[in-house]
């Protein structure tokens, strides 16, 4: 008998179980990544909705007031400004430009309470597939304005609250998929590369973006949103929801490994967890959970709060970094859009190492709590080592994404899929996508707020928006310290116990 090529021997060293397990992961990883994808042209446009144009003689740009006076008498084309695109041309486009963030991002948030509960109920590749397809012509929307020449601010904030509320089917649906097809075993480090896709669709979506945005910028949203679309549609023929559907074993819903990930260890049962979290129902496994028992799940309502913070954070670079890097360093859209991707490749970085460490110290509120205290600083050192040059900026830019996003991812993935498969609902799996909702929901409004404010700030400077991120940061810590604390306690607990 010949021998079999090294190729068919790597396939057949696996079993059939984990290969549709990796395919799961990879299609639920670019399902998502298509959401990001979508979601940042606008950051990349903002520069070509409002451009830092000259007048006929020269115009001082440290001063924006005295050069909107300037240019105030010069009469504008009924399509475009000298200064970008109307209505954003005017000299208060930043609070315009907040605007459309925060219409985004505030339907988001609201919508995203009501998803998980929808989610929980309906099958999860049609409902995310109907998601998808609607955010791609929400997505598409805002670009049409470029091509049928609407100036409207309407137009533009009802494109954004619509994509907002829609795609707010994404995520419960695709965490829910991936809890299902993966036990507890090293979820840590698996969600945190699994999370890379909020990175790279951010990467891809500034590229795709910033590729049209100096020439044509309503092909900035027409071909993302084309993208996710025909994503949506290989998400109806392809995602497996659970892998008794295909008669695949189920991974363990617990793991020697991860006995002490949150704070409901052995030593600590008694003073932490409760019964009360599950509701009748629930405790059969065979209906969804209640709002308000989610809620009672130990650890819920923190690390909700703390993602509060921290993806305030987050979300106002989203949306605000390409801007400032024009301001500060110079630079036009495109290559502060392509500039601006190395955050979110220090981001990519940063989720796994979050996965990483607290696996391996069993601890996960410690190692958001460790990133937080660590990316205070250094958001102050960003602010005034940006302004030394671009080698000084990409420096920090990998830095800051690293730290800033590693809790971000830790809490959306891992903490969310451990806390929706708590020990406390009694085996109720149904539960996952309700709790994932619950935190990223919380952490939306917060995601509302960080572009609004920096919108707001801004005018005054923008030392006084990385002020407030610093803030927001001390806020994020101080919701987890309680949790840090417990943690604390019940491995020391548990190292008395061994020792005795």
């Amino acid at each position: 008998m010949a021998q079999l090529p090294p190729g068919i021997r790597f396939i057949t060293s696996f079993s059939r179980d984990q290969w549709y397990r990796a395919f799961i992961f990879t299609l639920t990883f670019f399902l998502y990544a298509s959401f990001h994808l979508s979601r940042k042209p606008i950051s990349i446009v903002k520069g070509e909705l409002h451009k830092h144009c000259a007048a006929s003689h020269e115009v001082e740009l440290s001063s924006y007031r005295e050069y909107a006076a300037q240019i105030q008498p010069v009469k504008k084309p009924s399509n475009a400004s000298q200064c970008g695109w109307e209505p954003f041309d005017k000299n208060n486009y930043k609070q315009l430009l907040g605007a459309l963030d925060y219409s985004f991002l505030c339907a988001y948030a609201i919508g995203m309470y009501l998803s998980g509960i929808i989610g929980e109920r309906l099958p999860i590749r049609y409902y995310l597939t109907v998601g998808m397809l609607a955010s791609g012509l929400f997505t598409a929307m805002f670009g049409l304005g470029y091509f049928y020449n609407i100036h409207n601010l309407w137009f533009y904030i009802m494109a954004q609250i619509a994509n907002g509320l829609v795609q707010t089917t994404g995520w419960p649906s695709v965490v829910t998929c991936i809890g299902n097809w993966f036990g507890k075993g090293r979820r840590g480090l698996i969600m945190g590369i699994w999370n890379s896709h909020t990175s790279v669709g951010n990467i891809l979506g500034s590229l795709i973006a910033a590729y049209w945005v100096s020439t044509c910028w309503g092909l900035s949203f027409v071909m993302p949103g084309v993208i996710i679309a025909v994503m949506g549609i290989f998400c109806f023929l392809f995602l497996i929801e659970h892998p008794k559907d295909i008669s695949c074993s189920s991974t363990p819903s617990s793991d020697p490994e991860m006995q002490h990930l949150l704070i409901d260890t052995e030593n600590c049962t008694a003073s932490l967890n409760s019964s009360s979290a599950v509701t009748g129902e629930g405790r059969h496994g065979t209906s969804a959970i209640s709002f308000l028992g989610a809620l009672r799940i130990p650890g819920v309502i923190e690390f909700s709060l703390c993602l509060l913070f921290a993806k305030l954070v987050s979300y106002t670079f989203l949306f605000w970094l390409p801007l400032y890097i024009t301001n500060v360093e110079h630079l036009d859209a495109k290559r502060a859009g392509d500039l601006s991707t190395l955050f979110d490749v220090g981001g990519i970085f940063g989720g796994i190492l979050a996965g990483l460490i607290s696996d391996r110290l069993e601890k996960r509120a410690s190692t958001c709590g460790m990133m937080l205290l660590l990316a205070a600083p250094t958001l102050y050192m960003f602010s005034a080592v940006s302004k030394m040059g671009l080698e000084a900026t990409v420096v920090m830019l990998l830095i800051s994404g690293a730290l800033v996003n590693g809790p971000y991812a830790l809490i959306t993935t891992a903490v969310s899929a451990d806390l929706g498969t708590h020990k406390s609902l009694k085996g109720n799996a149904r539960a996952l996508s309700t709790v994932t909702a619950i935190i990223d929901g919380t952490g939306s409004v917060g995601a509302a707020l960080g572009p609004l404010l920096a919108g707001l700030i801004s005018p005054s400077g923008w030392n006084n928006v990385f002020y407030m991120l610093m803030v927001a940061d001390a806020c994020a810590l101080l919701f987890l310290l309680r949790l840090i604390q417990k943690e604390l306690w019940c491995n020391a607990d548990h190292t008395l116990f061994k020792e005795h």
